[in-house]
C-alpha cells in the first residue's frame, strides 16, 4: 500500500533543513524523535511497507516504494529535500543503492546511519558466509534441526535443502509456497530475553542457528543463547556497502543535518 505524501505535509514555511529518513531500523525511530524535537528541521520518514502494522513514528510517514531511482530522484526534487538519511535495515541493499544513486542525481547529501555488525565473542561457534546460498551449503547434507532466524525474506532459498527440519521466526506471515517442506513458523518481534531464547532452542531441540549479521541489541539474545548452549551459528554477512558516508552515531547524524 502506497501513500503519497503531498507537499502540504511539509510546512510551507521553509525550515532550515527538509529531511527524508529512509526507515526500517530501531535507529530510525530514535533519529526521527530527535528530528521531530528540533524546530530547525522538518522531516518525513519513508517505510518500505513490508510490515502491515508498523509502529508509529514521530514524523509524517510515507509507506511504499518510490518507483526506483528515477521516482526517488523526482521525489527529492519535488519535495525540495535537502538531506537524506538512510536508516534502513542493514540488509535492505536495493533501497540503499537506489538512495545513493538518486541523491547523486538530485544533488542531495546522503548519510547512512547503521548499527555496528556483531563480532564473534569467546565461546561463539560461528561459520560466516556471504549469502543465503552459502548458508544452505553450510548446513550440510545430514538432516538437522535448524533455527532459521532470518525473517521471511529469502526463506525460499532453503527449499533446496528439504532434509532439514526448520523453525522459522517471523513478524509477518510468509508465503506458504516459500517454505521448506518441514518448517514450523512462529511469530515474534524483538527484543528477546536471553532466558526465553535459551528455552526456545532447548524446547525445539535446535542443533544449529542461521541468522543475518544485522547487529544491534534487539536480536542479540539468540547469539548469546547459541553461545550458552554451544550451538553452531551460520552467520550471513551484510551485503557490500556503497561508498556513501556512514555513521553509527545518532549525534553524528544530527550534526550532518546541521551541515
Amino acid at each position: 500500500m502506497k501513500h503519497a505524501l503531498p507537499s502540504s505535509a511539509l510546512s510551507s514555511a521553509a525550515p532550515c533543513r527538509r529531511v527524508l529518513v529512509l526507515g526500517g531500523s530501531s535507529e530510525a525511530r530514535t533519529l526521527t524523535a530527535r528530528i521531530a524535537a528540533d524546530p530547525r528541521l522538518e522531516g518525513v520518514i519513508s517505510l518500505a511497507g513490508r510490515t502491515s502494522a508498523p509502529r508509529a513514528y514521530d514524523l509524517p510517514t510515507r509507506v511504499g516504494g518510490f518507483g526506483g531511482v528515477e521516482g526517488l530522484t523526482r521525489y527529492l526534487l519535488d519535495e525540495r529535500i535537502t538531506h537524506v538519511i538512510d536508516a534502513t535495515h542493514p540488509f535492505a541493499a536495493r533501497i540503499s543503492a537506489n538512495a545513493h544513486a538518486a541523491c547523486i542525481a538530485a544533488g542531495v547529501p546522503l548519510l547512512v546511519l547503521t548499527r555496528p555488525p556483531w563480532a564473534p565473542a569467546q565461546g561463539d561457534r560461528w561459520r560466516e558466509v556471504a549469502d543465503n546460498a552459502a548458508a544452505v551449503r553450510a548446513l550440510g547434507a545430514a538432516p538437522r534441526r535448524v533455527f532459521l532466524a532470518i525473517g521471511r525474506q529469502g526463506v525460499a532459498d532453503f527449499r533446496i535443502a528439504p532434509q532439514h527440519d526448520y523453525l522459522l521466526r517471523v513478524i509477518e506471515p510468509p508465503q506458504t509456497d516459500d517454505l521448506p517442506p518441514s518448517c514450523e513458523v512462529i511469530f515474534g518481534r524483538g527484543p528477546f530475553a536471553l532466558e526465553d531464547e535459551v528455552a526456545l532452542m532447548c524446547d525445539s531441540r535446535i542443533e544449529i542457528v542461521v541468522t543475518k549479521n544485522s547487529g544491534g541489541a534487539l536480536a542479540y539474545a539468540k547469539i548469546e543463547a547459541a553461545r550458552t548452549l554451544k550451538l553452531d551459528v551460520v552467520m550471513i554477512a551484510r551485503p557490500a556497502s556503497g561508498d556513501a558516508a556512514a555513521t553509527h552515531s545518532i549525534d553524528a547524524a544530527m550534526a550532518f543535518l546541521a551541515s
